[in-house]
């Protein structure tokens, strides 16, 4: 290991095989032109979108099918197959024929978020967050005989499936250390003297490196980053997804939390971190501002068509897929008044009927799903 800025000490276990103890945050980082510049492109463009945020209307009616894309992203991440039209058909009452466990693990991620982000309100981040967190994203899933909500009591590792801890790529602190190394980031956690985005990128790292639970660690740790963007202020509203910058450059993503771990490549490990805000800002801002203009132009469209009618663009906003059932629940109208505004909208093009069905019939308003589902792109907005 170089000693460029050592990340952490190996320590021999008595099984034989040598395990990763980080040490402490923060390490001596060096600010050159390329990092710092990358810290002000991201501050700016996640400015432009806590912004964007702040104008909305109603915020949490949008944010809601953004915090279901993240759940997907991030569950997509460690192999699951649920697509976001998925988990949002299954939500709104249509029969969605897929791995049921598959979808249950999204529909955990996105529980957990919307819980932490709740939360936040009367607990700060912290161990005991965390915990609560990973209790309900492992509730009655596959990982669910991995003790939700407490930390490991044995060795875990990261490599191919049937390796062992004497070949796996990555083996993280030993059960008796994890308590004392969480002790050590939440008390990173509290300075305040450091940029919000370069503090959030090293504890990023470092509860990866940390590994506290036999299983979701990696969706705890993203989900962490949004948490902490809310609790600093720095972005109330889930609206962006890291998830899907790491999922679109995944063995980058490992690389670079690898080259932490074996030779202290902090600044890299930044740098990547940073690009991946300031990506990710753009692509949000673009979603954001399409979604709400496509919402502008159906409300002009049901203008005309009764108060349930304009309602129920409101109520497509947070998911696309309605059934006229949940129409009148979600409304709090009758049903034959459901079915107007169904209708009406229908007629006007934002919403289509999905399949064949005639009876408990599923409808969608493509052209929004479309924008909340699309792939996210990596380039960089022209600046001309």
């Amino acid at each position: 290991m170089s000693r460029r800025d050592a990340p952490g000490r190996m320590v021999r276990t008595a099984a034989g095989y040598e395990a990763f103890v980080p040490n402490p945050l923060p390490p001596s980082l060096v600010w050159g032109d390329g990092l710092a510049r990358m810290l002000s492109d991201a501050d700016r463009l996640i400015g432009r979108l806590s912004g964007i945020a702040g104008l909305l209307p109603e915020p949490s009616v949008l944010t809601r099918p953004f915090v279901r894309r993240e759940a997907v992203l991030s569950s997509r991440i460690e192999g699951t197959r649920t697509t976001l039209p998925e988990l949002l058909a299954s939500e709104a009452g249509a029969v969605v024929r897929h791995d049921a466990l598959d979808l249950r693990e999204v529909e955990n991620c996105a529980t957990a978020l919307e819980y932490g982000l709740a939360r936040l309100a009367a607990l700060p981040v912290s161990v005991e967050l965390i915990l609560e967190l990973h209790e309900r994203l492992m509730r009655d899933v596959r990982g669910g005989r991995a003790s939700p909500g407490e930390l490991r009591r044995g060795q875990n590792w990261i490599g191919q499936p049937g390796c062992t801890p004497f070949d796996a790529v990555y083996v993280p602190p030993p059960a008796e250390e994890v308590r004392p190394c969480l002790d050590q980031w939440t008390e990173f956690l509290r300075d305040r003297t450091m940029p919000v985005l370069v503090q959030v990128g090293l504890l990023h790292y470092q509860f990866e490196a940390i590994h506290p639970f036999r299983d979701g660690n990696g969706r705890v740790g993203r989900l962490l980053v949004a948490l902490l963007l809310a609790e600093r202020g720095v972005l109330k509203q889930p609206l962006l997804s890291l998830s899907a910058y790491i999922d679109a450059t995944r063995a980058e993503y490992y690389d670079r939390l690898q080259g932490v771990s074996r030779h202290g490549e902090w600044e890299e490990w930044l740098e990547y971190f940073l690009v991946g805000v300031a990506r990710e800002s753009e692509d949000a801002i673009s979603r954001a501002e399409r979604v709400t203009g496509l919402l502008a132009e159906w409300r002009k469209r049901a203008a005309d068509a009764g108060r349930a009618t304009l309602q129920l663009v409101d109520l497509i906003a947070g998911n696309p897929y309605v059934t006229i059932g949940g129409v009148a629940a979600g409304l709090g109208v009758a049903f034959t008044t459901a079915q107007r505004a169904v209708d009406a909208l229908t007629r006007s093009g934002v919403l289509a009927p999905v399949g064949d069905a005639k009876r408990s019939r599923v409808y969608c308003a493509r052209a929004l799903l479309e924008i909340l589902d699309e792939p996210m792109r990596l380039e960089a907005e022209s600046r001309e």
